[in-house]
C-alpha cells in the first residue's frame, strides 16, 4: 500500500502524528485513510468509520479521532468508496464491508488489539463485519446506531448484534429518531455485553442547544472520555 506522509504535531505534551495512508479492498477499491498516532501509542487502537452522510474529513470525524489520539490510542479513519470518489448514495453492504475490513486489517499491524467505531451507518459496518463476517475485534463503540430506518417506524434487524459476544457501547442522544434511547435500552438488555450511554438533548450527531451551556465538541469530546473510561473497565487499555 502506498503512503503518504503528512506528520503534523497537535501540542508539546501530547505530541500525535498524523499519516495519510491508501487502502486497497478486496473488491478493487482503494481509498484514502488517515492514522493518527500517539508518540507513546496504546497497544490498543482505534477504527473509527464515517456516517453515510459525511466523510473522514468532516470536523465530527477529525475531532472524535483526535480525541481518541490524544489519550494514546491510535486511531484510523477512512473514506468509504462512494465518498472517496464524490459519490453522495452509499455503496452496498459488500463493497462497504470490503473497505471496513481492509481497514481494521491495516490498523492490526498497528497494534494488538482493535476496537471498531463509527458514526451511524459506520457503526452498523463495523457491527455486521464482526456480527456477519466474524471479523475479529476487541470490542465495538456505536455512536447513533442507526438502528431505526429515516422515515420508518420500526426497527431494522439486529439478529447480527445478538451474535457478538465482545463487549458493546451505545451512545445514543435523546433527540435521536435513528438511535432512539428507550428502544436501543430493550435492544441492549438482549444483548451479551452491552451497555447504553444516553446524551440529554443530543441528536444523531450530538448537537445540542445553546441553552444547555455546552458545546457540541465539548459533548464529542466527553463521549469519548466516557468510552476511554468503558474501555479501560473491560481491562482492554
Amino acid at each position: 500500500m502506498g503512503v503518504r506522509s503528512c506528520d503534523r504535531f497537535r501540542d508539546r505534551d501530547n505530541p500525535v502524528m498524523t499519516r495519510r495512508l491508501k487502502l486497497h479492498s478486496d473488491l478493487g477499491d482503494t481509498v484514502t485513510a488517515r492514522l493518527a498516532m500517539p508518540r507513546d501509542p496504546n497497544r490498543t487502537g482505534v477504527v473509527l468509520a464515517h456516517g453515510a452522510g459525511v466523510g473522514q474529513d468532516h470536523p465530527w470525524m477529525v475531532l472524535v479521532r483526535d480525541a481518541f489520539a490524544d489519550k494514546g490510542l491510535p486511531t484510523l479513519t477512512f473514506n468509504y468508496a462512494y465518498t472517496e470518489s464524490g459519490r453522495g448514495r452509499p455503496d452496498r453492504p459488500d463493497r462497504l464491508l470490503a473497505v471496513h475490513a481492509s481497514a481494521a486489517e491495516r490498523m492490526s499491524s498497528y497494534v494488538d488489539r482493535i476496537v471498531l467505531a463509527g458514526k451511524s451507518m459506520g457503526g452498523r459496518m463495523a457491527s455486521h463485519l464482526v456480527g456477519d463476517r466474524g471479523a475479529e475485534a476487541a470490542a465495538l463503540v456505536y455512536f447513533g446506531y442507526p438502528l431505526v430506518p429515516i422515515g420508518k417506524g420500526e426497527p431494522r434487524s439486529w439478529d447480527h448484534l445478538v451474535r457478538i459476544r465482545e463487549p458493546q457501547l451505545f451512545v445514543a442522544g435523546t433527540r435521536d429518531r435513528l438511535s432512539p434511547p428507550d428502544v436501543m435500552a430493550d435492544v441492549v438488555k438482549a444483548l451479551p455485553q452491552a451497555e447504553l450511554v444516553v446524551v440529554d438533548d443530543a441528536d444523531h450527531s450530538f448537537r445540542v442547544p445553546k441553552r444547555t451551556g455546552r458545546t457540541s465538541d465539548e459533548v464529542l469530546t466527553e463521549l469519548v472520555d466516557q468510552s476511554v473510561g468503558w474501555l479501560a473497565a473491560n481491562r482492554l487499555l
